[in-house]
């Protein structure tokens, strides 16, 4: 298995560490994985080694247009230090992966590719690249989420001179902290709460890692934290709500297609979509008893079958199951009374909105 650059720093601190994405990772430290979540929800500060997601830089005249036709997003539009999330899409309007690009300048612009799927993505994108175009991997950084209330609290003691109450939801600049290491920071994340993801070299990473971790508002969270606090906000993620096959009307984030973006691979079927409907999309489902349901948990109406949880699980802040997945939106509807089916036996549920939690962001506005 691969190793990030904490590893070591990781099982120091008694993680218990498991494979994913081919890479050796904390699933949970001694607290954990419900005081984990609790914790970053309730105005403290959560850690997240996020190193094994690929970062690149993508550079050359006329790159704007490029992203503008390997995603539904026109990013001759984009500002400078401008983050905006958005999908790969294939030849039949499904989605290679969603992943974060930001604007650095107009030839110039920072990729973060999700770590299951990085090698992928990366021939996908090469694959399409013009020769013109340079196309880098970031090797030697490391990436570390800090996410809650206390985030912007915490990141300032580092810096050497600037306040991060400067930088908007969304946007990322490079920043220097006390110590001379010059560092790219975004506000940005995967849990709905204000935070930011630290994108630092490899050889400073640990300890940076620690010396957060030393502080009393801020404890290191491990992956099962993070998938529930995605699942609270309702982020689809990749190979399970997101695949080849899923447009990202069908998924619900039709808004990363941009009014004035015609040209992207796979527009036809999802500009179609954007104008005629669908027939699934991705809905919310909330258990009103005990039970946990869970990815592939079958969801039935009036005795019939209407679809399958794509993800599932514990809610730490409603304290009940929650989930999403497709379903067909003549049959299917928020509000309808549902049951699920775990181990055999039927749970009244109903559907709901995919997003359980509000967002905590400094500004929920889509860019």
């Amino acid at each position: 298995m691969k190793k990030t650059a904490l590893n070591e720093t990781h099982r120091a601190q008694g993680a218990k560490m498991v494979e994913f994405a081919d890479y050796d990772m904390p699933v949970q430290y001694p607290d954990g994985m419900l005081k984990e979540h609790e914790w970053t929800r309730s105005g403290n500060v959560g850690i997240f080694d996020v190193s094994h997601m690929g970062q690149y830089i993508i550079e050359g005249n006329e790159v704007a247009q490029f992203l503008s036709h390997i995603t539904p997003t026109d990013f001759t539009l984009s500002t400078p230090a401008l983050a905006k999330y958005t999908v790969l899409t294939n030849p039949e309007g499904g989605i290679v992966d969603d992943l974060i690009i930001t604007k650095i300048n107009d030839e110039k612009f920072f990729i973060v590719l999700n770590a299951g799927c990085k090698e992928k993505d990366e021939a996908w994108i090469r694959k399409n690249l013009p020769a013109h175009l340079k196309f880098t991997a970031l090797a030697d950084r490391s990436l570390i989420a800090v996410q809650g209330g206390k985030a912007q609290e915490v990141m300032n003691k580092f810096l050497a001179s600037e306040n991060l109450a400067n930088l908007p939801y969304m946007n990322l600049g490079t920043y220097k902290f006390k110590n001379g290491e010059e560092v790219f920071i975004g506000r940005t994340g995967y849990t709905g709460e204000d935070g930011f993801e630290v994108s630092i070299k490899d050889s400073a990473a640990a300890q940076f890692w620690i010396d957060l971790s030393a502080m009393s508002e801020v404890k290191p969270i491990g992956l099962g934290a993070r998938d529930s606090l995605r699942l609270e906000m309702g982020y689809p993620l990749y190979g399970h709500d997101l695949d080849d096959t899923t447009s990202p009307v069908e998924a619900g984030i039709g808004w990363v297609v941009s009014k004035s973006n015609t040209g992207f691979i796979g527009a036809g079927r999802v500009l179609k979509e954007k104008t005629e409907g669908v027939k699934r999309k991705r809905i919310g489902v909330k258990l009103l008893d005990r039970g946990i349901a869970r990815e592939g948990t079958e969801i039935r109406k009036d005795g019939k079958k209407i679809g399958v949880l794509s993800s599932g699980g514990f809610s730490p802040n409603l304290k009940v199951s929650i989930g999403q997945g497709y379903f067909d939106p003549a049959v299917a509807k928020v509000g309808d009374q549902v049951f699920a089916v775990v181990r055999d036996r039927e749970i009244s549920a109903v559907l709901t909105s995919a997003v359980f939690v509000e967002a905590k962001t400094k500004s929920i506005k889509k860019l």
